[in-house]
């Protein structure tokens, strides 16, 4: 069989493609992007049209990968940790449908927030649906997990949750690939409308059925190659490590484990080999990346006095990725620093490409509200939430995707003048559209600006849905064509804009203000291309 040298994303898609994959469904989100970007440059991928266009947000993904696996197929979700957020509904509602082909949703979550607001432990979502789990701790696994999950998805009947990290998603290493398979014939199920119609009384059968499965997906986990227990001869400590975090106990053993380890990369947790490691051992130790998910379950599971220790008791940080030494000193090893960071380089904060027209449109809009009293800008996700850092200061807020437009609606509501949203176009697309028009139909007095780069820039120039379609899109909400103003952001241009932007905040209205300039950096890869 052949090696490769695989970033864990291209394993994860490497492994899709050869387990018979028929599309992948998903919405840029770092660290999960490049698993699409794979499959849409294969060639494999090309010869036999797999699906593998972008989706507008993770809901339309995750509600188009189920109806693929309604038609029998097999079909890959997949997001970073808070694109579950968006796509929430469909999935709970999944796991009580279940599925016919082989469905996967790969959540790639971001632990010390590298390119994120929150660090979420989407595990915690895996729970909450009742679905199997699987957390690998190498790009070999992640590959096999994949490769062999569709198989175990059709098996048990239901999605499921691949659970992956930053630091798994984007680190390489050897994989050994497997023969491909064919994909599955389109097939529907002869009891479909009694699975995927979620009627109340439809629904509580579902349910009853999700529950008595839990017994099969335990046993599976039991059962699995990927959790591994490791016996050694000290039993005064066990160690509990899940995914990734099995790697940096691994580097604080060169010589082989001196205390029991069970490593759980599948889940529900596997309560034959707890118990065993429970009862064998004096403490027990969690190394976890993320929540302390497996921590929490422990010390209601156990049901008796063990000593357990993690991130709860303050033995490993709360927060933040796990290193090799916060595991040192975790297993009272005498850890050394002998690096420090330099301060020039620990606040480096990252900045607005020169020539972005992202820099024009702030400059011009920070300029206008220096004529009013409390000005407030509601900013969103993506490369114009760095307006809020120096030189510009030029946003208040940044909480989710597609939050500036209906922010600045309720903060209008509240008596705020002028509340001022700014969104991008493929944000705008992705949960800006319903916003709108809750303005538009409540004719809020709002300005909302819709910088237009016509891509999807922050996470590396993928298509936005909304290029060349914004104008349209506004006005078939609902917004007056007078006040939806199209704008070139250019120092050239700058007073126009100013005008264009005071005499759109004086309106009072719903306005739409487009600053329309084309991402310099995809402009740049168009013409090295040519």
């Amino acid at each position: 069989m052949e090696k490769k040298l695989f970033l864990g994303d291209e394993a994860i898609a490497q492994a899709a493609i050869d387990a018979g994959l028929s599309g992948v469904y998903s919405y840029p989100g770092t660290p999960s992007t490049e698993i699409t970007e794979y499959i849409q440059q294969s060639s494999v991928a090309r010869e036999r049209n797999i699906h593998r266009r972008w989706c507008t947000n993770e809901k339309t993904a995750m509600e188009a990968a189920l109806g693929m696996s309604y038609a029998g197929k097999r079909s890959l979700c997949c997001m970073k940790h808070v694109g579950l957020n968006v796509a929430a509904d469909c999935f709970m509602n999944a796991a009580m449908s279940g599925v016919n082909g082989g469905m996967i949703i790969v959540s790639a979550d971001d632990p010390s927030m590298h390119s994120s607001q929150n660090e979420q432990d989407n595990r915690v979502y895996g729970r909450f649906a009742m679905i199997p789990i699987l957390e690998p701790s190498n790009q070999q696994e992640a590959y096999d997990m994949v490769y062999d999950g569709f198989e175990l998805s059709e098996r048990l009947g239901y999605p499921i949750l691949l659970r992956i990290t930053t630091r798994m998603a984007h680190s390489r290493s050897g994989v050994t690939v497997r023969p491909a398979r064919p994909e599955n014939q389109m097939h529907c199920l002869p009891d479909g409308r009694q699975r995927f119609t979620l009627l109340p009384a439809l629904a509580r059968q579902r349910y009853k059925q999700l529950l008595a499965a839990q017994d099969a997906m335990t046993a599976a986990s039991e059962e699995s190659k990927y959790n591994r227990y490791f016996d050694a001869p000290d039993k005064k400590r066990g160690i509990i490590t899940t995914g990734i975090a099995f790697n940096y106990l691994s580097e604080n053993y060169p010589d082989g484990f001196e205390h029991p380890v069970l490593k759980i990369c599948q889940y529900p947790l596997p309560k034959k080999q707890i118990e065993k490691i429970a009862s064998e051992c004096d403490e027990l130790l969690l190394l976890e990346e993320g929540y302390p998910v497996v921590e929490e379950l422990l010390k209601g599971f156990l049901g008796k006095g063990l000593n357990v220790r993690g991130r709860l008791d303050g033995t490993l940080p709360r927060d933040g990725e796990l290193t090799p030494d916060s595991v040192g000193k975790a297993l009272g090893k005498n850890v050394a620093c002998y690096y420090t960071i330099p301060e020039i380089v620990e606040q480096r904060p990252p900045a607005l490409c020169q020539g972005c027209g992202h820099r024009d449109m702030y400059d011009a809009l920070n300029e206008v509200l220096k004529e009013y009293e409390e000005p407030k800008v509601f900013g969103d996700i993506g490369c114009y939430t760095l307006g809020a850092l120096p030189p510009f200061r030029a946003i208040d807020s940044c909480i989710d995707m597609g939050a500036s437009i209906t922010m600045a609606k309720g903060a209008s509501d509240a008596g705020v003048f002028p509340a001022v949203a700014v969104i991008g176009d493929s944000t705008f697309t992705h949960s800006g559209m319903t916003g709108l028009l809750d303005c538009v139909n409540a004719n809020s007095n709002v300005t909302i600006v819709i910088s237009d780069n016509e891509t999807t820039a922050m996470t590396g120039g993928q298509d936005s849905a909304g290029t060349g379609r914004i104008q349209a899109i506004c006005a078939g909400i609902g917004v007056a064509p007078e006040h939806i103003r199209v704008m070139v952001p250019l120092k050239r241009n700058y007073e126009e804009m100013k005008n264009i932007i005071r005499e759109e905040i004086e309106y009072r209205g719903v306005s739409v203000l487009i600053p329309c300039r084309e991402c310099i950096q995809t402009l740049a890869r168009k013409k090295k291309a040519k």
